[in-house]
């Protein structure tokens, strides 16, 4: 039997002691945030009093030694308070990382297209003095078009974290129930200004306020969400107000005085969770929120850094959700190991804050120094991919950057590094890039780029893409810089390629209608066959980056003599104009010209997509009569080669393999989140079956071989 005086849900404290509690706040050293936020957050403090040190004669309250905590991330440092909060407190916040690729970025140079929703872009909180200097604390701030924008901007952060459950191997709504909430949550202090003036009511005042101060979760986003959920009311309620219909009053409107509405919810949820049990009723919204009633939670109260407190928050549970068990989506994961990156480099002085806030999707590529005025959307685009690869790919005379970025993402010795390391770069740099674009596409269509480039680092020509795409016709060195480092990311955002994780045969209805073999290739095969037809890939290039300067248009196909003809370029144009045969080639044909240095990257000489083909040897083999016409090389030179390409091969190899069971790990999963009963039918089953059964027949008869052309022991 529930004990008739039982009142799980507290109530705010009284006006005088929450005032105690700010001001104890304000006089905590380390603490730096403005008096708002606080007066925004108190209300939901349970027992705000026993948290404070004894009042002393002379001295302030502060509070107390064993309630603050210092978090160091790798973008700096941050003071928090920990603290019993009503269970209904805090907001889903739009920043986070898990949903960023949810967003159009404020680095897209581009207009919005239809239906596109754009994310407010954050600055931290200041203010003039008195004596006209800034004054930077700790809180955020943005600027939104109005109520009804901020709160769809909360409510897609509801929806986005919503489709991304399917990550997750329980079911936190009912752990949260059973078992309430066992980690705390953290949570920043950010003000939301209206750029509308609010209509007035009829009786002359505003309708609503003209700006909003929420506690944003930082980490704990889906607990967060899902004690609203046990609540019944909405983030975007608790941060914009309660209507009064939800307080049990019979009138419109919302009430937006948390120590009001709060009251009067807490009333209801006790008298429901008394009479819940009295009257042998099935377990209500109380009974369920009970266990969530009181959470423990962190708030940023200060840091020595405010100008980087945002990159500093973020930074905060980066590394708890970029690896298993609750990993991001491939896109988001790669942005947030990006920026780990890039707050590294900030917080021990190797890149400035501005070009930071750039390259982390803060701030619009304009803010980059030494931006052309006038500059074109493609060109602003290019601006920025090209700046985060040079930071990600640091060459060997930023000593402290190779340092830092290996410490960063845990790397081995650069001459140590495997593909999968240099490919977590790739990855990174990719994604990132892709926040300049209208939508995401999958980081994985980058991983052109070589080992080396890790080793000795991306040394650009510093021209401008004018340059290069006016050149690439009759200049070999603009035309491959183009191809490695512009072409796959053009060409996904166009959907014209797309990293290769599909069926390895079967048939399918093409973009033009056409009943079509299905063409699985690499990205290096597509590169390879760009290389192999040099009018029309430069021709293509061009007419991208012209659709990306006139609104993000399909891109027109090219003819022959590289001009754009009045069909649209698809998929299917691409794989007929650059077919994945003339992506293919042996070693022997192979020019030294071919060959880069400096990190730029050249097309593979072996496609392990050619072991999608029956009876494919596992190298492709140098024709005879190749090797009788060959005087450029000595039997020597031809035997090294071949032993660091064998190498390099089998690298490749032991790479991709260990890719495959996270594969199908994350197959499974996808399909449960989609509620199917499978994640791949049978014919694609079988397919894959007999590959794989042919690779394993094929490497099973090579160390046997090896062995075979070694020295004694």
């Amino acid at each position: 039997m529930i004990d008739a005086n039982a009142a799980p849900f507290h109530l705010p404290a009284p006006r005088d002691v929450q005032e105690t509690w700010v001001n104890a706040v304000l006089a905590t050293p380390g603490a730096n945030l403005p008096r708002a936020a606080l007066e925004a957050i108190v209300p939901f403090i349970v027992r705000p009093k026993e948290m404070l040190t004894e009042p002393t004669s002379g001295e302030p309250r502060q509070i107390a030694s064993d309630r603050l905590q210092k978090v160091r991330t790798d973008a700096g440092e941050l003071l928090v308070v920990i603290v019993d909060m009503h269970g209904i407190g805090g907001v889903v916040w739009e920043h986070n990382e898990r949903i960023s690729a949810t967003w159009r970025s404020v680095v897209d140079p581009a207009d919005a297209k239809h239906g596109v929703r754009s994310i407010s872009r954050v600055r931290p909180w200041s203010r003039l003095t008195e004596d006209g200097e800034e004054k930077v604390l700790a809180a955020l701030e943005s600027r939104v078009v109005n109520r009804e924008h901020l709160i769809a901007n909360v409510d897609a952060a509801v929806h986005a974290l919503q489709a991304r459950d399917g990550f997750r191997s329980y079911d936190l709504r009912e752990d949260l129930i059973l078992n309430g909430q066992v980690e705390p949550c953290m949570y920043v202090p950010h003000h939301l200004l209206l750029d509308e003036e609010p209509p007035e009511a009829l009786d002359g005042p505003p309708s609503y306020p003209d700006s909003y101060w929420g506690w944003m979760a930082v980490r704990g986003n889906n607990r967060t969400r899902y004690r609203h959920d046990l609540f019944e009311v909405t983030s975007s309620e608790v941060l914009t107000g309660i209507p009064f219909r939800k307080l049990g009053q019979d009138r419109e409107g919302l009430a937006v005085n948390p120590s009001y509405w709060l009251a009067q919810y807490s009333g209801l949820l006790n008298a429901e969770y008394r009479a819940a049990d009295e009257n042998s009723e099935p377990a209500g919204r109380a009974q369920r929120a009970a266990q969530v009633a009181i959470v423990e939670s962190h708030l940023v109260i200060g840091s020595p850094t405010p100008q980087r407190l945002f990159r500093i928050v973020q930074g905060s549970n980066r590394r708890d959700h970029v690896h298993p068990p609750l990993g991001f989506a491939p896109n988001d994961r790669s942005r947030a190991l990006g920026r780990s990156v890039l707050g590294t480099y900030t917080a021990h002085g190797e890149l400035e804050d501005k070009i930071a806030d750039v390259l982390t999707g803060l701030a619009p590529i304009t803010d980059l120094p030494n931006v052309p005025d006038g500059a074109s959307i493609s060109t602003l685009r290019d601006i920025r991919s090209m700046r985060l690869l040079i930071e990600l790919f640091p060459t060997k005379e930023a000593v402290k950057k190779r340092q830092l970025i290996r410490s960063a993402l845990s790397e081995p010795a650069p001459s140590q590094m495997s593909a999968s390391d240099v490919n977590r770069r790739v990855r990174a740099w990719s994604a990132l890039t892709s926040e300049s674009y209208p939508n995401p596409w999958n980081p994985r269509v980058a991983e052109v780029i070589k080992r080396t480039a890790a080793f000795n680092g991306v040394e650009l020509t510093g021209r401008t893409l004018v340059d290069l795409l006016a050149a690439a016709n009759t200049d070999d060195e603009a035309f491959e810089e183009l191809l490695a480092y512009r072409a796959p990311h053009w060409l996904a955002a166009f959907d014209l390629i797309d990293a290769d994780r599909g069926s390895l045969a079967g048939q399918k209805i093409d973009d033009e209608g056409t009943k079509a073999d299905r063409v699985r290739r690499s990205v290096t095969n597509s590169i390879t066959a760009m290389r192999n037809n040099r009018v029309i890939a430069v021709g293509l290039l061009r007419e991208i980056a012209d659709a990306m300067d006139h609104g993000d248009r399909p891109p027109s196909q090219i003819g022959p003599d590289g001009v754009p003809t009045a069909s649209r370029a698809t998929r299917a144009w691409f794989n007929r104009t650059f077919t994945k045969e003339s992506g293919t080639r042996s070693y022997r044909k192979q020019s030294a010209s071919e060959n880069t240095t400096s990190g730029q990257p050249s097309a593979p000489e072996w496609d392990p997509q050619d072991l999608d083909a029956p009876n494919t040897a596992l190298l492709t083999r140098t024709d005879p009569a190749d090797s009788a016409t060959d005087t450029e090389e000595s039997d020597t030179q031809a035997l090294e080669r071949l032993r660091r390409e064998f190498e390099r091969h089998i690298l490749m190899l032991a790479d991709g393999v260990g890719e495959l069971p996270e594969q199908l790990e994350e197959m499974s999963e996808r399909a449960k989140a989609a509620g199917l009963d499978y994640a791949i039918d049978a014919q694609q089953a079988n397919e894959w079956t007999l590959t794989l059964t042919r690779m394993l027949a094929a490497l099973r008869k090579i160390p046997e071989s090896v062995m075979s052309i070694s020295s004694p022991e």
